[in-house]
């Protein structure tokens, strides 16, 4: 497939068409390193008998590399129809008949209540805060997609169960979001790569937090600005700062 160009602009992240397109072109691409990188932090919370849900699963190998480990029910959405058939296809060629992929909205989620014991999304969310503005206090339409969105995996999550999500959002600009009354779960975050940080949030339902009692996990540090090479290069870190210079 050819390789698909990084759009001048983050706000193409947020017209369906541009993804429909760019799944067509693009056969495989992971958002914020590959699955391997974060794998120990992912596993604790995982065992055979998990139910798993993956949000915007796109084109990522996580799903594949989440049942090689051992969590074989897995389901996975996308709202691209092209993204979902490419990966029915892409799973089925690979022997993983046991891995559902649905086309649905993450922001109105078709599933039952407390169906699910792990929910995770691996830069799915931050495409919501493309053209959010200051992120210090973000548009209502953008919170409203966000809060519709947090509800959903929220009320899917089983009592107990674990919502993941690995952004490039920091600390100080999502926990308020995370920290809404109207969730129960406890929050802790911790960061992953060498040189350029991702956040790692690991939210679990039925253990509330209070906002003033949301600590770091072990080994957080303050992201460096010393890049590599590659990162520099990389998509994550023109959309990173794309949507940088959109929202201030």
């Amino acid at each position: 497939m050819e390789d698909t160009p990084t759009p001048s602009t983050a706000l193409a992240y947020l017209n369906p068409s541009y993804w429909d397109e760019r799944f067509s072109k693009e056969e495989e691409y992971e958002w914020f390193k590959d699955y391997s990188h974060f794998c120990h932090l992912i596993q604790p919370h995982l065992t055979p008998h998990s139910t798993v849900l993956e949000l915007g699963c796109g084109n990522s190998q996580m799903c594949e590399q989440l049942h090689k480990d051992g969590t074989t029910n897995i389901t996975c959405i996308d709202l691209s129809h092209v993204a979902v058939q490419n990966m029915q296809k892409r799973l089925l060629s690979r022997g993983f008949k046991d891995i559902k992929v649905l086309q649905a909205d993450m922001l109105e989620l078709p599933f039952g209540d407390e169906c699910f014991d792990l929910v995770i999304e691996k830069g799915t969310m931050d495409v919501l805060f493309v053209d959010s503005g200051d992120p210090w206090n973000p548009k209502p339409e953008t919170l409203s997609k966000v809060m519709a969105t947090l509800k959903g995996v929220h009320r899917v999550l089983k009592a107990g169960g674990t919502f993941i999500s690995v952004t490039f959002g920091q600390p100080h600009f999502r926990r308020p979001i995370f920290n809404a009354p109207d969730f129960t779960w406890s929050i802790e975050w911790t960061t992953f790569g060498e040189t350029f940080h991702y956040f790692v949030y690991i939210l679990k339902k039925g253990q509330r937090s209070s906002y003033d009692d949301v600590p770091p996990t072990k080994g957080f540090e303050a992201p460096s600005i010393n890049l590599l090479h590659e990162e520099l290069e990389s998509e994550d870190f023109a959309f990173r700062i794309n949507v940088e210079e959109l929202n201030y």
